[in-house]
């Protein structure tokens, strides 16, 4: 894996913090959260809240969650 798109932190007090996948700490704190079409697996709380602690995706996938935002960007500029 290229440098730039592979990070682990293995200092931090949650790793691994999913252990079915090689954990890629790059996008720790998912940039797709705010989007309602992430593309990831989640579902909500009983209060609303997206819950995405079953998701992988960020762990997983650099170039999806590059793709999604660079779309997310163009949609959204006017």
């Amino acid at each position: 894996m290229s440098g730039y798109r592979f990070f682990q932190n293995k200092a931090c007090e949650f790793f691994p913090c999913h252990t079915s996948v090689t954990v890629n700490c790059l996008f720790c704190f998912c940039p797709l959260y705010p989007l309602k079409e992430c593309g990831g697996v989640y579902t909500y709380t009983e209060r609303g809240i997206k819950d995405c602690t079953g998701c992988t995706l960020p762990h997983e996938d650099y170039d999806f969650v590059i793709r999604k935002l660079k779309e997310n960007n163009e949609k959204n500029t006017p």
